[in-house]
């Protein structure tokens, strides 16, 4: 297994550098904006992969390759939404710590030399996990927090726009 690193930072570095300005035209009331449906507005997503880049994804695939069976702390991301009251944050805030820690992984990343993508340890829930399936994860996380937070703006425009139709935009699927 040798995933394209190249292509992979890219990507990571182009979203670090994309979301101040997808979020930048929200109001702080949009930014904490929840559906009916209870899933994270868009603040508790920005806070998410703010903690995220610190607590999960660099340092558990720095790990992986320095000392695979070493034991890695635990994370609980849906307890860390509330208990870290991310729904009170400052969104501008949390897109900076976001932006400045995707910078450091991005630049991170370019510094390693001929990782072993195959070192792997067992996950209680992932199972064996390796160092290819973890930075593939992680670009991918990116991927699906961005298809939520478009899902947010489109709930917002349903609710900001009583009575009338979206479905000249498209259907949404997703």
């Amino acid at each position: 297994m040798s995933p394209n690193l190249a292509a992979i930072t890219r990507r990571l570095d182009a979203f670090g550098r994309s979301l101040a300005p997808i979020v930048a035209q929200i109001t702080p009331e949009e930014a904490r904006f929840k559906p009916p449906s209870g899933a994270w507005s868009i603040l508790e997503i920005v806070c998410h992969l703010a903690d995220e880049e610190v607590e999960d994804f660099r340092p558990r695939l720095a790990a992986l390759l320095e000392k695979p069976q070493g034991e890695w702390l635990p994370i609980d991301p849906e307890a860390a939404a509330i208990t870290r009251r991310y729904n009170e944050q400052e969104l501008g805030a949390a897109v900076l710590r976001f932006a400045t820690q995707r910078a450091a992984s991005v630049a991170w990343l370019r510094l390693l030399s001929d990782p072993d993508w195959s070192a792997s340890k067992q996950h209680s829930s992932a199972g064996t996990l390796r160092a290819g399936d973890l930075l593939a994860s992680w670009v991918a996380h990116d991927a699906l927090h961005q298809r939520q937070i478009a899902k947010r703006l489109f709930e917002l425009a349903q609710r900001d726009a009583p009575g009338a139709s979206t479905a000249y935009a498209g259907e949404w699927r997703a």
